[in-house]
């Protein structure tokens, strides 16, 4: 049986193996050699300064891109060559650095769209609306219900996406993710373009989400407070590849990661 450490993270089996990954866009290595390993329920942190090839990697991940080299496994299973759709039936969700809602559709069936490869009615029944059809569509609205409540988007849930706030859509976004109930969820620059208080409400949340579903986390953020409070575990690239890794604390420490993205004086004062 595996051991447990801290915050319920075990050390062993791993949940996403990314091994020896490079991806070239023409002359350009956006990631090159990458091996990174995220193990059952923990908060792996990716960061590194813009062009570092982090949203590269996750879009590798969730199957938009196919690596040159390398390969992706989640729970042992070779995921390198997979559909998005078939990466997303196995338990990858993910959400955008640029939000991707249906603007005219409202918060509610925003929400329910994620829940589509969960639903395994056909379509003739699920036109007629007959016998379990309607017995899945009501389960899974019924899920859906929930997620807008522990994301308190109650008073928003009838409005169309594209009148809510930035800060509100990026949760409806989260909360379209988390209706797949991903094993693993992909979170891109969650706190980008947020106010401070709700950069810390999404904090609390994506806690939340890791310690009450167990759910394993990967996330880019450029808040470096943000991740070096909440991340078990932080990789760093910088120019498509890993210049470091380990917990917030070794990271912000590493001569290479200081020189490369934090700044003297940002490590300096974290770590008086």
């Amino acid at each position: 049986m595996p051991a447990v450490i801290a915050g319920g993270v075990t050390k062993d089996p791993v949940e996403l193996s990314i091994s020896n990954v490079t991806k070239r866009f023409g002359g350009v290595t956006a990631i090159n050699d990458v091996s990174i390993a995220v193990r059952p329920g923990e908060i792996m942190s990716i960061i590194g300064p813009n062009g570092a090839g982090k949203t590269s990697l996750l879009n590798i991940i969730s199957g938009f891109y196919q690596p040159d080299r390398g390969m992706i496994a989640l729970g042992g299973t070779d995921i390198t060559r997979a559909r998005p759709s078939r990466i997303a039936a196995l338990g990858v969700a993910r959400t955008f650095q640029n939000i991707a809602l249906f603007r005219g559709m409202t918060v509610l069936d925003n929400i329910m769209l994620g829940r589509h490869v969960r639903m395994h009615t056909g379509v003739f029944a699920s036109i007629l609306y007959w016998g379990w059809a309607r017995a899945e569509e009501v389960a899974h609205r019924a899920r859906v219900e929930e997620l807008i409540e522990f994301l308190d988007l109650q008073d928003v849930r009838k409005q169309p996406s594209a009148v809510l706030p930035y800060g509100l859509r990026k949760r409806v976004e989260l909360a379209r993710a988390l209706a797949l109930e991903p094993k693993l969820l992909l979170l891109d620059e969650p706190m980008g373009g947020v106010t401070h208080a709700e950069k810390d409400d999404m904090a609390r949340t994506i806690l939340q989400v890791n310690a009450a579903r167990g759910t394993t986390i990967i996330l880019i953020e450029h808040d470096m407070a943000v991740v070096m409070d909440i991340s078990h575990r932080v990789a760093v690239l910088d120019r498509g590849g890993k210049i470091a890794e380990g917990t917030p604390d070794q990271v912000q420490r590493d001569p290479a990661v200081i020189q490369a993205y934090l700044g003297v004086r940002h490590v300096t004062r974290a770590a008086a």
